[in-house]
């Protein structure tokens, strides 16, 4: 929305897009750059209307509703120029599976999903930077920084609603691949240690097996390869979505993932940098899932980057 619009009293017609939503929500999204305060004011004071009456911020909008939005001050704001343009534009070629209501793009290594915690831009805000026409991205789920692959990304707030109930409905299915230490033993299939997340002083966060306070977890896992003694790919597709979920799963059953900075094992990770790994193996190789418009069972795969193409490419070469 232009500078000029949020100047002048607006008139919005609700269409089944935001069905359902409440009236709050809403106007944090159209109303972008203006602060959650000013939006509470508006709302507040009488001067946000639906169909010519005054509502609450928990009003629920309805298809066919005339939401009457006045003129809001914006203070002024530098544009958004990332550091690293190159990076952000090569988005576009990540980009595996888009129609008008959903992406699914390989996330790279080392980008975060949002800003936030001395970061001034992510991958969210990095689309819609390059997409300023799509004025309702938003992540369908996240993965962490320094992992890569499969990620959704809505269009529309009905779509965004389909696919997080299809996350709480457990109906889609996330498989991801790892490379870790040492030699998995094929009987471990279903990892169920609970887990806690805490935030150190840093504000750094950790995530420990706690058998008392813990979050009911589970993460199932196959064996894809084996690398002798030294390591292992698995294949983790994890059922509940824990804050690093995997890393944890694999570190609790002594077998963390190579070149994890958080939970690995420092023999392991210096000996696969001389192989030439330089990030966490960790990658969101597949996921599927059921489109919300069209219904179709979908199954989008992310091509492992060449980093970690190569690092197996060089265990294979020392297993002959």
């Amino acid at each position: 929305m232009s500078e000029q619009q949020k100047n002048q009293v607006q008139f919005v017609d609700i269409d089944e897009g935001n069905d359902g939503q409440r009236i709050d929500n809403f106007l944090i999204t159209f109303l972008k750059g203006v602060p959650k305060s000013a939006i509470y004011r508006i709302l507040r004071k009488g001067e946000v209307r639906v169909n010519k009456k005054r509502i609450k911020p928990i009003y629920k909008l309805k298809a066919g509703d005339m939401v009457r939005i006045p003129p809001v001050k914006v203070a002024e704001k530098q544009e958004f120029v990332p550091k690293n343009l190159d990076k952000i534009n090569k988005l576009e070629d990540a980009i595996l599976f888009e129609d008008k209501y959903l992406m699914v793009i390989n996330k790279p290594s080392g980008m975060a999903v949002h800003g936030g915690s001395g970061l001034s831009y992510g991958l969210i805000e990095a689309l819609r930077s390059i997409r300023p026409d799509e004025r309702n991205l938003e992540l369908v789920h996240r993965l962490d920084r320094d992992t890569s692959g499969c990620l959704l990304v809505s269009k529309k707030r009905s779509v965004l609603r389909g696919l997080h109930e299809q996350l709480r409905e457990k109906t889609m299915e996330k498989n991801y691949w790892a490379l870790v230490t040492g030699s998995w033993a094929s009987k471990i299939k279903n990892v169920t240690e609970p887990l806690r997340k805490n935030t150190l002083q840093s504000g750094e966060r950790v995530v420990r097996v706690d058998e008392a306070e813990g979050k009911p977890s589970q993460t199932r896992f196959r064996v894809l390869e084996r690398f002798g003694q030294f390591a292992t790919l698995v294949q983790a597709s994890p059922v509940t979505g824990r804050t690093h979920q995997i890393r944890v799963h694999t570190q609790c059953k002594g077998h963390p993932i190579a070149c994890d900075d958080k939970y690995g094992v420092a023999e392991f990770d210096s000996e696969m940098k001389k192989k030439g790994l330089n990030r966490l193996f960790l990658h969101a190789h597949d996921l599927t899932f059921v489109h919300p418009k069209t219904e179709e069972s979908m199954r989008v795969e992310a091509p492992l980057d060449g980093n970690l193409k190569n690092c197996l490419k060089t265990l294979r070469e020392d297993k002959q």
